[in-house]
């Protein structure tokens, strides 16, 4: 489907990699990992032919399509949502005007036995097919299930797409691409702006997808789970693994492992030669031996050990100076804005030492409820008090954002430092990877995660006893990641953690506290706990829900909502209802052809037919494929209103 061929990259002279010879097959589950600046990102561009490469060859064959998420996009406003994710299927609905224009003729005309009807019907047949094959038929049912399963409400199918923030418009356009189902999707970190229950959705989609997958991602559990192949770019080289993430790190330490002693065995061969030679190059006994020991050493393939990214976050969160017992107590508590009503009845007390984790869909009250805690944001309902002594740090999504963009990386630290700790910026600096002379750039010319890493290396200037994380680790690598998932378990403070990243909770936090449905719902225990319990509970809820829908059909309407909910069944049964009407008409149609088929079949020397002409018989097939594809439409359009009506 997609070859790189001995692909190099370099930008004003500096290689970013170099070599770079990769196969993509159908249906291939890959991974592409490395640190931040390895190359990823410019792979996936190498592939859209957004950027080409300076050596090498890419080459994507004819048949292959391919569907490209980047991390940031523009998404346009002008429709609504359902309106804007249907854009997906627009090879669909240009199929579905060809076929019904192609129908259309065909049931006026005929000649039958002439080229241009037979071209016809074998035009038909492959739009049909095609329509079908890019799930036409079912292309309502898809968009829905799409749209739920990446978190959307279907009370908020029919808003303007205006009306939606970044993270849920970069959604839409995930739901798009999806749709649209090309040979190979190419997808850079698609789960910044999704939470646990859209990535387990993602996940199960991806494992199932019909073509191939190749993501760049940090979250290791979702590599893990959809991922069957690791791709690894590392000092400007590329290595191939036919394991998922995780088993790929094992592996790649076995094999440095392995290189590291076969080159020890190695050198003390190559020394002990070269001793050899140099005591008895002047010896004539010894020429022929030392002759042969030289040619030895010029022929010998000596083994080389892959180079290893070394660099790495050095993190070690200050001791927390000590506070009360209590750190957090939140008593009824809830937020309005205007007459949307985030959360409301939130009771939570957090104790001196306890790490916990704020989850649930996005806009449900995680960040609102951090930012209550830490007075950034006030409370409509109930109250918020914090306990003695407690000194809080709050990293906000944001916070890379909220940095002055004309301040050095060191200015930045050096404006809020105070006392002697001001004598060690740059070894700080160092510890989150500027060096040299990253720590004179400018803030707005680092990349999200060198801005990340730097607002959090200002965070840690000063110890505090209540550390709110907002999503911490958005736009960090792997390792850096797994670096800060250290030090925050070795923290010796109060940690309130906002996340969606399921390994890095895994360990770190040991209570949850879910926001769904207007409420806020405790499970003490962690994240993986709490994803088992989730998932039982949720199977319960679709049981529940079932009932409540039968009861509310034969219910005589109350309130707005079952309001709403009747005239939306009413508008399903209308369109299923004239989808039976123009399927019946169809299906009548093609019977009264078919009929006057058999009637000239049954005696064709007076209608003039040669039944010994194969093509005679093409026509007659093909009217019969078309009522029997008719027939399934109808039973299946019943079967839709019985369900609708029960």
């Amino acid at each position: 489907m997609v070859s790189l061929d001995n692909v190099t990259v370099s930008f004003s002279g500096t290689e970013l990699f170099s070599g770079v010879s990769f196969l993509i097959n159908p249906k291939d589950r890959v991974g592409l990992v490395g640190k931040n600046g390895a190359g990823k990102t410019t792979i996936l561009k190498l592939i859209t032919g957004e950027q080409q490469a300076s050596e090498g060859k890419v080459t994507v064959f004819e048949d292959c399509s391919v569907g490209y998420l980047p991390q940031q996009m523009r998404v346009t406003d002008t429709t609504s949502l359902v309106d804007e994710t249907a854009k997906a299927f627009a090879e669909v609905l240009a199929l579905e005007a060809e076929i019904a224009q192609i129908n259309e003729q065909l049931a006026v005309r005929t000649d039958y036995e002439s080229d241009d009807y037979e071209r016809m019907l074998h035009r038909l047949n492959d739009a049909t097919d095609r329509y079908h094959l890019l799930g036409g038929a079912s292309r309502d049912a898809d968009i829905e299930r799409t749209l739920l399963g990446l978190g959307f409400r279907r009370e908020e199918f029919d808003k303007p797409t205006s009306t939606f923030s970044g993270g849920w418009r970069m959604r839409i356009e995930l739901a798009k691409l999806l749709l649209s189902k090309p040979s190979i999707l190419l997808l850079d970190e698609p789960t910044n702006h999704l939470d646990i229950e859209s990535i387990q959705w993602l996940e199960s989609y991806l494992k199932e997808y019909s073509g191939a997958v190749l993501l760049i991602s940090h979250d290791r559990a979702f590599l893990d789970n959809v991922t069957t192949r690791t791709i690894e770019l590392s000092c400007g080289r590329v290595y191939d693994y036919k394991v998922p993430y995780s088993h790929f790190v094992q592996l790649r330490a076995e094999r440095r492992e392995q290189q590291k002693a076969a080159f020890a065995n190695q050198q003390r061969m190559i020394e002990k030669s070269e001793e050899f030679i140099e005591r008895f190059r002047y010896k004539p006994t010894k020429s022929n031996q030392v002759q042969s020991r030289i040619k030895q050493l010029e022929k010998i393939e000596r083994i080389e050990i892959d180079d290893e990214d070394t660099g790495a976050l050095n993190i070690k969160f200050p001791p927390a100076p000590r506070s009360g017992q209590i750190v957090a107590e939140i008593k009824e508590v809830g937020k309005c804005f205007g007459s949307h009503r985030v959360f409301s009845g939130a009771n939570i007390t957090i104790e001196r030492g306890e790490k916990i984790a704020f989850v649930g869909r996005n806009g449900e009250g995680k960040t609102t409820l951090a930012r209550m805690i830490i007075g950034e944001s006030e409370v409509t309902e109930g109250s918020i008090r914090l306990g003695a002594n407690v000194n809080v740090g709050y990293y906000a999504q944001n916070q890379d954002d909220l940095m002055n963009g004309e301040f050095t990386v060191f200015d930045t630290l050096d404006k809020v430092a105070v006392g002697d700790i001001r004598t060690r910026l740059r070894d700080i600096l160092g510890a989150f990877l500027f060096h040299g002379e990253d720590i004179d750039k400018k803030v707005k010319v680092l990349s999200g995660g060198e801005r990340s890493r730097l607002a959090m290396a200002r965070m840690m200037l000063e110890p505090r006893n209540l550390l709110v994380l907002d999503e911490p680790t958005n736009h960090m690598d792997m390792r850096s990641k797994d670096i800060l998932k250290n030090a925050l378990q070795k923290y010796d403070g109060t940690l309130i953690l906002v996340s969606h990243d399921r390994d890095f909770l895994d360990g770190v936090v040991d209570k949850v506290y879910e926001f769904r449905d207007g409420a806020v719902k405790e499970y003490l225990g962690g994240i993986y706990y709490f994803l088992e319990k989730r998932q039982l509970e949720s199977l319960r809820e679709v049981e529940i829900r079932q009932k409540e829908v039968a009861t509310e059909v034969a219910a005589p309407s109350r309130g707005k909502e079952e309001y709403l909910q009747r005239k939306e069944n009413e508008k399903e049964v209308r369109r299923i209802k004239n989808a039976i009407t123009r399927v019946e008409s169809d299906i009548e149609r093609l019977e009264g052809e078919i009929a006057e088929w058999d009637a000239k079949l049954a005696d064709p020397a007076a209608h003039g037919l040669d039944i010994s002409d194969p093509k005679l018989f093409d026509t007659y097939n093909a009217l019969k494929q078309q009522l029997d594809h008719q027939m399934h439409e109808w039973e299946k359009l019943n079967y839709e209103l019985e369900i609708v009506t029960d």
